[in-house]
């Protein structure tokens, strides 16, 4: 979980900072703090003081890996399972460490070779290569802008079935309405209904504008 979510965090913010690490995990920042001294020492991240953590290119090759049998697992959970589109995340973070590289490859065989998760987020290929991720957050949008939902990288369970109620999925078509100032709320138009996101959830949602 720490490498999938620091891989996140320097995707998005070019490094990740201990505050932000403790929020998504929902643990202490002073339990990351020992963790991370943990990951160095195996040679799995680099930290810099006043400036965030990241990760070292085998830490980003592991991270890659458990991504591959995470996002395979839901697609078999969700796809052949029958399993919800919002609850397919954290069964597939108990399968990803029992799932072999071996079983990973003939998931992706017999499901013929998917290249996102249920929630769009690119699948990395055998190699540990990952389509570049080029969507924008929903948070960067402007008054009037249209687009389409891509991926949601920030899986937790409960902004999964939230965004579900709306139909925000990926493929979904949006319109920005109105977006507030100061850091305010967004008013956004999902099929023929709008509902106001906050600028917090609204930057993990990723979509493509419309030309």
């Amino acid at each position: 979980m720490y490498l999938k979510t620091i891989y996140n965090l320097e995707w998005r913010n070019g490094s990740a900072r201990t505050g932000d690490i403790a929020k998504i995990l929902r643990i202490t920042p002073g339990s990351v703090t020992n963790t991370l001294e943990v990951l160095e020492g195996k040679g799995l991240v680099v930290r810099e003081p006043y400036k965030g953590v990241n990760l070292t290119a085998e830490g980003r090759k592991l991270a890659l890996s458990v991504f591959r049998r995470h996002r395979l697992a839901e697609r078999l959970l969700v796809d052949l399972l029958g399993m919800g589109w919002a609850d397919s995340h954290e069964e597939a973070c108990r399968l990803e460490h029992s799932i072999s590289d071996e079983v990973a490859n003939s998931i992706q065989k017999r499901l013929g070779d998917p290249k996102t998760c249920p929630h769009g987020n690119p699948i990395p290929d055998e190699k540990g290569l990952m389509a570049p991720m080029k969507s924008d957050a929903l948070s960067t949008l402007e008054n009037g802008e249209k687009a389409a939902v891509t991926m949601i990288p920030d899986e937790t369970t409960e902004i999964l079935r939230y965004l579900s109620t709306l139909g925000m999925t990926p493929g979904a078509k949006i319109t920005v309405e109105e977006k507030a100032p100061f850091k305010g709320p967004m008013l956004v138009k999902v099929g023929e209904s709008s509902y106001p996101i906050s600028l917090d959830v609204a930057s993990g949602i990723y979509v493509t504008r419309e030309k």
